[in-house]
């Protein structure tokens, strides 16, 4: 593993001394410049909750929005994150641009928005998305793949001959931020952690140790 390398080429700098009051800004910057430098899908992210007990959970998906309401994502409510999400409503996220060694982490309260909302998530996507939200039963136990095939098959025909097709499980998540940390990796490991935490006021930032 110690002959794998990383950060090959020159990294951007990062003064936090020029970074906005509020993290929004520079995480819409960070985003935007993370597709400029060719990032492989830049709106990717891991998504960490946990369950009723506290056992932790983390997988990969996608970043539907992020405004000053919060970072937006969407799932089934039956789902394991849907029902860790119910169980305890706090989740983190992280971003990780190899390209330009940028991370973000994002921490805070999640909320799920309503059945209009959260249609509309959906009926914004693919055709695919569509199909997939239709075949449900996400994070059941599957019997066998061609359940699976004969299921998404089907859920195809249907998104393809009902465009507005409703999925009455599929909710649009919102997760409030209380914690924000922006991360500029340094090729002789001096990195800049820039983090922001919301108070009453609005936001105050402080610089961590790499």
């Amino acid at each position: 593993m110690h002959s794998l390398r990383v950060w090959q080429g020159e990294l951007p700098p990062f003064d936090p001394a020029t970074a906005p009051a509020a993290p929004l800004p520079l995480f819409q910057r960070w985003l935007r410049e993370a597709a400029e430098a060719g990032e492989p899908e830049p709106h990717t992210m891991t998504l960490a909750t946990a369950d009723a007990a506290g056992s932790p959970s983390v997988r990969i998906v996608m970043l539907h929005d992020a405004d000053e309401r919060g970072w937006h994502f969407g799932s089934h409510r039956t789902s394991r994150k849907g029902r860790d999400l119910a169980a305890r409503p706090a989740a983190a996220l992280g971003f990780y641009w190899a390209a330009l060694g940028r991370q973000v982490r994002v921490q805070g309260m999640v909320t799920a928005a309503g059945p209009e909302e959260s249609s509309a998530d959906l009926h914004q996507r693919s055709t695919g998305a569509l199909a997939a939200a239709l075949v449900g039963r996400q994070s059941d136990v599957l019997g066998s793949y061609r359940e699976l095939e004969e299921a998404a098959a089907a859920a195809w025909e249907r998104a393809q001959r009902e465009p507005n097709a409703q999925v009455d499980s599929w909710t649009r998540y919102v997760l409030a931020p209380a914690e924000v940390e922006f991360f500029q990796g340094d090729a002789r490991r001096r990195h800049v952690r820039l983090t922001y935490l919301r108070t009453a006021d609005g936001w105050t930032t402080e610089l961590l140790w790499p």
